[in-house]
């Protein structure tokens, strides 16, 4: 009776404990999207440029990918639940900070501190849910995991848009405030480090590896991020970091394999699927994180949507993920192998981006998008919950946070390299469409000059004199082939990216899971 007593407390400790890291998980992610839609307003208040206005971006994303691969190790100096009270604490209040902000480069370095709190809330979320549940169930446990990691994206936009149009931008930030505050309470009354991840009682810091890890992947993001603006290895800034990024990994790398205390146990990649599962995240973080990118992209810059449509659009799909996610963790439960859900989930992307290639046109509806990001759902569905499960299937003990912080980087990094890539192809794109079009449009055409004259007529309608009527004619023409080249680049997006997904099915097929199917409460407990 005693024991049934303590299973039932264990139970209703872990779904309070399931929640708080949701929600913190939640917090993060959609912080990474819902300034963008504000960054006008914010510009506009701080008398910032565009280009200032970026660092906005720019900053809380070099803060998250640095501090995503110490996770585990500062996990293990602190213990797991002071460090994820902390992180929280962290967060919450550089929000009431860049909420306070009242210079462009004063919120920029609180945006960059926030994301410093913010990436270890992400990877911590997913350990701490990872451990409370025993091997057998952990594809639920990612299910629900996953519900913040996939929605918040899409959350980001539609909500930033309504705090916009009916407050101000600093609410997009205080938004967290009550959360955290609730978090934090919730995680020192429920949250328990295991024993090994429970407080260091001795230091030995590697601060040459901290240094080399902060030096190498902050200037990778900042390539990933600005490279694009600045024309990639043009410019000296984005050289001269690239090099710094390259040579920081390699002795990065040397620093933790010789080094008696790593801050990133590089050893624990030996484990097979864990290998498997941080490319397959890296592919994931490619798709997730470009679909949310290129799809709101289109429809603002091609159709004229606002912020706020362009972020509902997304809401279907999300929900249609939702709705997803418990029942691909109840296959896995019933042994349903993750390779096959995975390769099925990699099948249906391709679907879903093949589906963009053909619909994409100037004048594209609503409701020829529906269907087609239904699609999107059921595959990210279907991705997140077998990629991560599989990743940290044979792992245990310290291994599970480690694992979940190399998974973790390389989602992130995925998008990452996700957007520069799809930025920088759209923009090459751009140009040889453009000079296609172009070498095949002579003005002394008839049916150009017949287009000519028409929109000539229209304006002079209008009560425009003639020169001025010619002359916003060409204009026009020009703005129809500016039209027509970006949607054909974007139709070439969407169709590389379809034969990407595809080339992955056989791939993640071939791959072998391994899901322990009996463990006692001692070891799911800790």
């Amino acid at each position: 009776m005693q024991q049934m007593d303590s299973l039932v407390e264990y139970g209703s400790r872990r779904v309070v404990i399931t929640i708080t890291a949701i929600f913190c998980a939640l917090l993060e992610i959609v912080d990474t999207t819902i300034v963008n839609v504000a960054l006008n307003d914010m510009r506009g208040t701080l008398g910032a440029t565009l280009s200032e206005a970026g660092w906005i971006i720019t900053a809380y994303a070099i803060g998250n990918v640095i501090i995503v691969p110490m996770t585990s190790w500062l996990s293990q100096q602190f213990g797991r639940r002071n460090y994820f009270a902390a992180s929280i604490i962290i967060f919450t209040v550089f929000s009431f900070l860049c909420g306070n902000a009242t210079g462009i480069w004063e919120l920029v370095i609180f945006r960059f501190l926030q994301g410093i709190g913010g990436g270890a809330l992400l990877v911590t979320s997913q350990t701490i849910i990872t451990e409370s549940y025993p091997p057998e169930k952990r594809g639920m446990a990612q299910a629900i995991y996953g519900l913040g990691v996939i929605i918040g994206p899409t959350l980001g936009p539609p909500l930033g848009g309504y705090i916009i149009d009916n407050a101000s931008w600093p609410y997009v930030f205080y938004i967290n405030i009550p959360i955290g505050i609730i978090a934090t309470l919730l995680t020192l009354q429920f949250v328990r480090s295991p024993k090994y991840a429970e407080k260091s009682k001795g230091m030995d810091i590697d601060w040459l590896g901290i240094g080399l890890l902060a030096i190498a992947i902050g200037s990778l993001q900042y390539v990933l991020e600005k490279g694009q603006d600045d024309d990639w290895f043009s410019d000296n800034t984005i050289l001269i970091l690239s090099v710094i990024a390259g040579l920081g990994l390699y002795f990065f790398v040397w620093r933790e394999l010789v080094f008696r205390k790593p801050i990133v146990e590089l050893r624990v990649l030996k484990n097979g699927n864990l290998r498997v599962g941080t490319i397959l995240s890296f592919i994931l973080g490619f798709g997730l994180y470009g679909s949310t990118f290129i799809i709101p992209l289109y429809v603002q810059s091609i159709l004229g949507w606002t912020a706020l449509q362009a972020g509902m659009l997304m809401i279907p799909s999300a929900l249609t993920t939702a709705v997803m996610m418990p029942i691909i963790g109840g296959l896995l439960q019933k042994g349903v192998p993750q390779q096959y859900i995975a390769a099925t989930g990699m099948f249906l992307f391709a679907i879903f981006c093949f589906w963009g290639f053909k619909i994409l046109t100037p004048d594209t509806s609503e409701a020829d998008f529906f269907w087609m990001l239904i699609v999107r759902g059921f595959a990210m569905g279907m991705l997140f919950i077998p990629i991560t499960t599989l990743a940290l299937s044979t792992l245990k003990g310290q291994e599970i946070g480690q694992g979940a912080a190399f998974t973790g980087m390389m989602r992130q990094l995925g998008g990452s390299f996700g957007i520069a890539i799809i930025t920088t192809f759209l923009s090459r794109q751009h140009m040889v469409h453009r000079s296609d079009l172009v070498s095949k449009l002579q003005v002394s055409d008839p049916a150009v000059q017949q287009r000519l004259h028409g929109i000539q007529h229209a304006l002079m309608s209008k009560g425009m004199p003639a020169d001025a009527a010619l002359k916003a004619s060409y204009a026009g023409l020009d703005g129809m082939i500016t039209k027509q080249v970006a949607v054909l680049s974007y139709m070439d997006v969407f169709m590389y990216l379809s034969i990407m997904f595809l080339l992955c099915v056989p791939f993640v097929i071939m791959v072998r899971g391994n899901i322990k199917k009996k463990v006692d409460l001692a070891e799911a407990m800790h």
